[in-house]
C-alpha cells in the first residue's frame, strides 16, 4: 500500500499529514453506501437462444462469456463443442471475431463467430443461487 489509502500524501511533510476520520454510524455518506443495490445475475442455465442476426450472435457471446458454466457451440457444419468460454476477441467482422473454449480434455480451440450456428447454455452455473451475503456468512 502506498499510504494514500490512509490519507497520507508523500509530498507533504510528515507532521502535516491529514488523518481521515472514521465514518460515523449516522453519516449520510455511510447510509447511502449501505443501500446500494447488488448485481443480479441472469439465470441462463438451459437457455438456447435464437441467433438470427449478427447483433444476436455478438450479444449471446457476451452473455456466454459472463456465464459461469459450460456452453455448447454448434458449428455451421454440425459439429458440437462443449466447454467453458473463457475468452473472446471482438473484431469489426464476424470472420475476424473469435471465441476460445476450455474443454474437459484441456484443449483450447478457437472458433470464429462466423462458424457459430447455435449456442446452448448446457453446463450448471457454478455460482447460481449464491450471493455475497452467503459467502460472508460462510467465511465468518
Amino acid at each position: 500500500m502506498s499510504g494514500r489509502e490512509h490519507g497520507h500524501d508523500p509530498l507533504l511533510p510528515h507532521g502535516a499529514q491529514a488523518v481521515a476520520a472514521p465514518p460515523r454510524a449516522n453519516d449520510e455518506l455511510t447510509d447511502e453506501l449501505e443501500v446500494v443495490p447488488g448485481f443480479e445475475h441472469e439465470n441462463l442455465q438451459g437457455w438456447i437462444p435464437q441467433l438470427a442476426t449478427e447483433a444476436d450472435i455478438r450479444a449471446v457471446i457476451e452473455k456466454a462469456f459472463d456465464y459461469r458454466g459450460d456452453v455448447t457451440i454448434t458449428r455451421k457444419n454440425g459439429a458440437e463443442v462443449t466447454g467453458y468460454l473463457f475468452d473472446r476477441r471482438v473484431a469489426p467482422t464476424l470472420e475476424g471475431s473469435v471465441v476460445r473454449l476450455l474443454l474437459a480434455s484441456g484443449e483450447r480451440p478457437a472458433i470464429p463467430y462466423s462458424e457459430i450456428a447455435a449456442i446452448a447454455f448446457t453446463g450448471r452455473d457454478t455460482a447460481a443461487g449464491k450471493s455475497y451475503e452467503a459467502w460472508v456468512k460462510k467465511y465468518w
